[in-house]
């Protein structure tokens, strides 16, 4: 028996028959062929280079559009549109076909260059009542540049934002325009979760471990920019209280287990070591005293350790890289083998990579649309159960059951 898989371009249709017995959920070879970068040894099994899966159901992977300018994120609106940050400073707004409109206004101005610009979004749990949208920018201040949250909202004829404020600014800001984080969530309690990094130079890599920097953290804030009731430095002397957890890189990717309601995050490691972490409050997750990373320039980084106690391992390591950005877990039930599986944008690596977690430890990985040769920066489950990705190229997929 045969089963048809369709990857849709713009324009164009192409067809794969695959046996029913090549893909099944028996894990093969992993899916990295490629020598790793260091010699490191993982600290348990299955941490790195799990068995491969293949998905079963036949899907799609149709291109909606071509038009974006470099996207950064995306989320559904209650209606099932979709909202999207280009990096230059602008918003579109996309329907499930592909219109996209025209950019929104009134957006302060961002700092675009390097790796900054207009990042992660979502919508307030109650817009349908107070329009309100939640954003990360990178944002130019004396001394340099920092990752800040801003809030705003959508008018009554989606042109313009009204009122925008900026709530939070992650400092102390520093000359660089690398490593900003810029992922957001709201967590259950309607508290918005942010991701930062450690700006990437040598010098300001330690804060990642300073409970008196924003830099490296996950953050946890309300709509208001406070620190939010129960975050666990709240009363420590010499710690920012809105801080979550530290010793981050670039966390680029945060989601919540659709079940369980854990928080995860994919970060960036240098050459190698890219993570999956699942965050528990208060925890430190070890750059750059512990990483399964090199450095660019081929050297060790710090004292080249892998473990130390304090400092939480990673759930799953990439070496090389995937360059891990925005991610998502799938909740519909439209495909049900991918049912709280984990879906990351990769970006060097120019894929989609499917996650399956049992027991929070990752036992299947496959890579969806590699022939695309697209930088996904960021995906998002729709309304309607299927799976929207942008990518740095421009294109808005859509990613569902044929």
């Amino acid at each position: 028996m045969t089963k048809s898989i369709l990857i849709l371009l713009t324009g164009s249709i192409f067809s794969l028959a695959v046996s029913q017995k090549a893909i099944s959920q028996t894990t093969g070879a992993p899916v990295e062929t490629q020598k790793a970068n260091s010699d490191y040894k993982p600290a348990f099994a299955g941490q790195t280079r799990i068995g491969s899966v293949k998905s079963t159901t036949p899907y799609e992977g149709k291109v909606l559009s071509e038009d974006l300018k470099n996207p950064w994120g995306i989320t559904s609106l209650p209606d099932g549109r979709l909202i999207i940050t280009e990096k230059a400073g602008t918003m579109r707004i996309a329907t499930t076909d592909g219109k996209l409109s025209a950019p929104i206004t009134g957006i302060p101005a961002v700092n675009a260059d390097g790796q900054g610009g207009l990042l992660g979004i979502r919508v307030d749990p109650d817009f349908e009542k107070n329009r309100m949208v939640y954003w990360v920018f990178s944002q130019a201040q004396t001394g340099g540049n920092l990752t800040a949250v801003a809030k705003g909202k959508l008018s009554a004829d989606e042109k313009k934002i009204e009122g925008a404020t900026v709530i939070y600014r992650a400092t102390p800001a520093f000359a660089s325009t690398l490593h900003y984080g810029g992922r957001i969530l709201f967590d259950k309690n309607n508290n918005l979760v942010i991701s930062t990094g450690e700006r990437s130079d040598i010098i300001t890599r330690p804060q990642a471990q300073q409970l008196n920097s924003s830099l490296g953290k996950v953050i946890r804030i309300t709509k208001d920019g406070k620190p939010a009731a129960g975050n666990p430095f709240i009363g420590k002397t010499g710690a920012k209280p809105e801080l979550y957890s530290y010793g981050h890189r670039n966390v680029q990717g945060l989601a919540f287990h659709p079940v369980t309601g854990d928080l995860w995050e994919v970060e960036f490691g240098p050459r190698g070591g890219d993570e999956l972490n699942r965050i528990e409050p208060g925890k430190n997750y070890g750059w750059p005293t512990i990483t399964y990373g090199i450095e660019y320039s081929g050297k060790k980084v710090g004292e080249a350790i892998q473990q130390k106690d304090g400092m939480e391992q990673p759930v799953y390591y990439w070496d090389p890289v995937v360059s891990p950005s925005g991610i998502t877990f799938y909740s519909s039930d439209n495909i049900p083998e991918w049912k709280n599986n984990l879906f990351i944008g990769g970006l060097s690596s120019m894929h989609i990579a499917r996650l399956i977690i049992e027991n929070n430890k990752v036992v299947g990985e496959e890579r969806l649309l590699e022939d695309q040769h697209q930088r996904f920066r960021d995906i998002t489950e729709g309304k309607d159960g299927a799976l929207y990705a942008v990518t740095d190229q421009g294109r808005l997929y859509r990613v569902y059951k044929k």
